[in-house]
């Protein structure tokens, strides 16, 4: 029996001893867990005055364009050497001159014709005046006279076949003056359809110009963006709207200045938007006497966008778009250095900022940068380095850097 008991008292002090030893273990010393603060770049918040703009995208075109149809027939005798695509021309500018050998013995046929007619016409104004003469000796008034003794239908004959003969000769001076295709306008050749030596007939396309005076773009405008737009009536006044067209010409980002000059004035079936047309002075810079600021040439075909300037809020706080988070949230930073969100709802809004005016104050302090996973309360350390206008201007380097690569692309 001792040997069976023994070793099960053995088991069994051991048992106890260790229930002892873990009920009077004294509890482990909890050490505090460090609060540590997410460093963050913030905005001072400060209200100003915001100008909205509006912005919209069109393709150049030309405000004029002109397909060349020969009106007479005949051979290219002369091609002017601005006649040629991209070549620029004045406006009365030859062109194109056909052969008008045809056109001048038309016209010497006309006049020789016009001549004879009045010769007729003053042979029956003799042969009339001899016949009222004749007529009076008769002793009867010259009421009673009749009309072929008076030779009145021959005059009158007479007279119309010299306005006959007047009619030919200006349809031929009007056939040989069409032989010398001149400029209408100034401006460029888009497409040259004949050559010297070339046999044309009437009718036939010698070629399609455009004018370089105005260039035109078409802008569609959205329900929104007219509610951005101070008075869209001015656009049809002496008042012209001020838009800043910017388009990429030999990979680089170039700005001309335009004008908004008027509107379609009818909603589109396809997108409902309300489209406007801008105008650009001189696109190609041939007109100008004073080239001493001579700018890059807008080519016509140019994809550009237009900035147009745009209602002008006061007060309100320009809030950076990547700062707005979901919900319309906004990270502020309190007093003891902790995140707080706070709901605001903006008014407007564009490529870079949305437009608040209520729900923030003066001199609250924005985060700008990204937390990851942001949580109500979490302890921040701003990083005053970016405030202000440097926020600002790096949000701008940003959204350049972004449309650069949207170009690369």
């Amino acid at each position: 029996m001792k040997r069976i008991l023994l070793p099960i008292a053995i088991v069994g002090t051991a048992v106890v001893i260790s229930i002892a030893m873990n009920l009077l273990k004294p509890a482990p010393v909890k050490a505090e867990a460090p609060d540590t603060a997410v460093a963050v770049k913030t905005l001072i918040l400060q209200r100003a005055q915001a100008v909205l703009s509006v912005e919209s995208q069109g393709t150049v075109t030309a405000r004029t364009r002109t397909a060349l149809i020969s009106e007479v027939s005949g051979r290219v005798l002369k091609v002017s050497p601005t006649f040629v695509v991209g070549g620029t021309f004045n406006k009365g500018d030859l062109l194109l001159e056909l052969d008008p050998t045809d056109y001048e013995v038309a016209l010497q046929r006309a006049s020789a014709k016009l001549i004879s007619m009045n010769a007729q016409l003053t042979f029956e104004q003799a042969r009339a005046v001899q016949a009222e003469k004749e007529w009076g000796m008769t002793g009867r008034p010259a009421e009673e006279a009749p009309l072929l003794a008076l030779r009145k239908p021959y005059l009158e004959e007479a007279r119309a076949n010299v306005l006959q003969a007047e009619a030919e000769v200006k349809q031929a001076k009007l056939k040989l003056s069409r032989a010398s295709i001149r400029a209408p306008y100034a401006g460029m050749v888009a497409i040259k359809g004949v050559d010297v030596g070339q046999y044309v007939a009437v009718g036939a396309p010698l070629g399609e110009t455009f004018a370089i005076d105005f260039a035109e773009v078409r802008l569609p405008l959205t329900k929104r963006d007219l509610s951005m737009m101070n008075s869209f009536s001015s656009a049809d006044s002496h008042s012209h709207l001020e838009v800043i067209l910017e388009g990429s010409i030999d990979d680089s980002m170039k700005q001309w200045p335009a004008k908004l000059v008027r509107s379609e004035g009818v909603i589109s079936k396809q997108n409902r938007a309300l489209y406007v047309v801008v105008q650009v002075d001189d696109p190609y810079g041939k007109l100008k006497s004073d080239n001493s600021k001579s700018t890059t040439p807008l080519l016509m075909g140019t994809f550009v966008t237009a900035i147009i300037g745009g209602k002008t809020i006061d007060n309100a706080f320009a809030i950076p778009r990547h700062a707005m988070l979901e919900g319309n949230k906004v990270a502020l930073v309190d007093a003891e250095q902790r995140l707080r969100f706070r709901v605001v709802e903006p008014i407007f809004g564009d490529d870079q900022f949305y437009y608040v005016t209520d729900g923030l104050e003066n001199g609250d302090e924005m985060i700008v940068s990204a937390m990851g996973v942001p949580i109500e309360g979490m302890r921040v350390s701003a990083d005053n380095a970016v405030e202000g206008d440097a926020a600002l201007s790096e949000q701008r380097a940003l959204s350049e850097i972004e449309e650069d690569f949207s170009d690369a692309n």
